[in-house]
């Protein structure tokens, strides 16, 4: 089975590890995520993973809890890197080398993140997850997926979702929402569309890398997007 890309970055929300609860880390989805994406790293492909926090935190939470905005993006950060370690062990599990690159420094369980280096362990044959987000506040980890894919000249961004691609409005919501194959990033950003953050669209548009959003809830569905069309959403130039 052929793969149509090479190098990918994989974008996991925090929210998909918590499955149906909602919050933490849900043991069978981390381990079914870890048989899938071990199972499409053994058909020859290179991996980068930015993996978010709102499992356990989010930044946007800040007023909820009392706490001033930067203080609780930088929390969310350090959440990243819990769902970092959580899924290089269930992945070293079975097999795979990998290595954790956070933005924040945590030297006793993850390197720095240094681009270089990031590049020759993918060259090596190593999994690279990367944590910390982009180690600013204010941005997401949509944005940091961008920035990492940009960065290790990644072939495409694969956004992995509880739905089946970009729809016109939330079809958790509204029944009538209306699923979008194909788009442009200047398409995306005109509609004002939730799925991704506007500034990870526009890394993506000035680095030329296509994102495809698409079901990661759905088992097999990593393989799919890899080896098949028509999965998800493309979003690219036109």
């Amino acid at each position: 089975m052929r793969l149509r890309y090479r190098r990918i970055l994989l974008k996991l929300s925090g929210g998909i590890l918590a499955g149906g609860k909602g919050f933490g880390i849900d043991s069978s989805v981390l381990n079914r995520l870890a048989d899938e994406i071990v199972e499409v790293y053994n058909m020859g492909l290179e991996i980068g993973i930015v993996v978010g926090g709102g499992n356990i935190l989010r930044g946007t939470q800040s007023d909820f809890l009392g706490i001033d905005r930067i203080t609780a993006d930088y929390m969310g950060m350090l959440a990243t890197i819990l769902n970092a370690l959580a899924l290089q062990s269930v992945i070293e599990a079975r097999g795979v080398q990998t290595r954790v690159m956070s933005a924040l420094t945590v030297s006793q369980v993850a390197e720095p993140y240094i681009r270089r280096r990031a590049i020759r362990h993918l060259e090596k044959g190593r999994i690279v997850i990367f944590a910390g987000g982009t180690g600013n506040p204010f941005f997401s980890t949509d944005s940091a997926a961008a920035l990492r894919a940009s960065e290790i000249n990644a072939d495409v961004i694969l956004k992995g979702t509880r739905v089946d691609g970009v729809y016109t409005s939330d079809p958790e919501k509204y029944p009538d929402a209306k699923k979008i194959e194909r788009m442009t990033y200047q398409d995306f950003l005109v509609k004002d569309l939730k799925v991704l953050d506007t500034s990870a669209i526009d890394i993506a548009r000035q680095s030329n890398i296509p994102i495809i959003v698409f079901n990661i809830t759905k088992p097999g569905y990593l393989k799919k997007v890899l080896t098949e069309e028509n999965i998800g959403t493309l979003i690219r130039q036109p």
